[in-house]
């Protein structure tokens, strides 16, 4: 194992863990939540707004980044966090879930996947060494293997195809990953997360997860979920894959999600979680509170001077009135989007910091069964 990189177990409340990713641009206080910022930037937010919410860490995009500006652009550049101006950790998603959208533009083997760029039409080809080099070129802390992501339902011959090649991608993720480590082009902090694929199929996950953890990775994501399944679908799979990973490495669920999954996912035992909800519902009108979802195109708030949380702590929710967001939103005025994608992601981070401290407390079946359900329902 990297002892620069490591996980630090800090206390248990179930299956639920609060802990702390160490990496040499800083520590990750988990569970985590990593605001998505696909393209170098999180949508509608500068840099010391995403810092200030409480983020440890954020991530970026392989697929986008490879194609503009490029990866030995940033390189040549300083690299992704002096590129924007983010000194904390970064995590780079290999572009599996980008490559899979693209469907007809597309033709997988086992080499790797070439591609059509959906920008200008250019030919590409991914291979688990290329993401590899340009994830290490970005400059990632956090580099993930390049994986097959299918959609879901899928036919268990669909899904196990999948979930093996992704397997063998992984070992060469890793052959890379040292080759680079011993020439010098990737830094001893810098660390390969491997991805768990199978589908909704019990079996396959945990041969994945097997595979996997036979190669000693530094982390371990689960991938291939939140696609089309349903919240009690990638549950049930989570309650059957999460038992057989490493206890001393860090768990991230890929792409998750609403407030409820997060809470129910830690309550399994996840760690770190990315999704585009808190930026994306911002831009489109809608505010995650403790009091549950604000659709502030909702008439309701055309004359409520109440701000969308009085007791926040972010200028977004406590300083500007409903009745202001709802004429922002309704007008498509620039700021609307900015004031809800920070109220949401300061929100996403005080979720975070409210289940770590319910669970160094010994309290966090309480604040899950006060919070689950509530927090995923448009506010009475």
């Amino acid at each position: 194992m990297n002892s620069i990189f490591h996980y630090r177990a800090l206390g248990t409340d179930g299956l639920a863990r609060v802990g702390e990713v160490v990496t040499p641009r800083g520590v990750i206080r988990t569970p985590a939540f990593m605001p998505v910022g696909t393209v170098a930037t999180v949508k509608a937010l500068y840099p010391e707004q995403v810092k200030a919410a409480g983020a440890d860490i954020i991530l970026a995009n392989t697929y986008h980044l490879m194609l503009r500006p490029g990866a030995e652009r940033v390189h040549r550049l300083g690299g992704l966090h002096s590129f924007m101006r983010w000194d904390g950790p970064i995590l780079t998603d290999s572009g599996g879930f980008q490559v899979m959208s693209l469907s007809g533009l597309r033709k997988m083997s086992e080499h790797g996947v070439e591609f059509q760029s959906h920008l200008d039409g250019s030919r590409h080809m991914l291979t688990p060494e290329r993401a590899v080099e340009i994830q290490a070129l970005l400059g990632s802390d956090i580099i993930m293997q390049l994986d097959e992501c299918i959609e879901l339902p899928a036919t268990p011959e669909r899904a196990r195809e999948a979930m093996e090649l992704s397997l063998r991608w992984a070992q060469r993720c890793k052959d890379e990953m040292a080759r680079r480590r011993d020439t010098g082009l990737v830094g001893e902090g810098q660390a390969l997360f491997g991805i768990v694929q199978g589908g909704t199929d019990v079996d396959l996950r945990r041969r994945s997860v097997e595979g996997l953890v036979a190669l000693d990775l530094p982390g371990y994501a689960v991938g291939g979920l939140a696609v089309g399944e349903g919240q009690e679908l990638m549950l049930a799979t989570l309650d059957a894959t999460l038992p057989s990973l490493p206890t001393d490495k860090p768990r991230y669920l890929m792409g998750v999600g609403t407030p409820s999954d997060l809470i129910e996912a830690v309550a399994r035992g996840i760690d770190m979680f990315d999704c585009v909800m808190p930026t994306r519902s911002g831009r489109h009108g809608q505010a995650f509170t403790w009091g549950g979802r604000v659709n502030l195109r909702n008439a309701r708030h055309a004359e409520d001077l109440k701000p969308l949380d009085e007791n926040s702590t972010c200028p977004a929710c406590r300083d500007y009135s409903r009745a202001y967001l709802h004429h922002l939103v309704k007008s498509g005025e620039y700021l609307g989007s900015m004031l809800l994608s920070w109220a949401n992601t300061w929100f996403y981070q005080e979720l975070m910091a409210a289940m770590r401290a319910a669970i160094a407390e010994g309290r966090f079946e309480a604040f899950r069964r006060e919070h689950s359900d509530r927090l995923n329902k448009a506010e009475a």
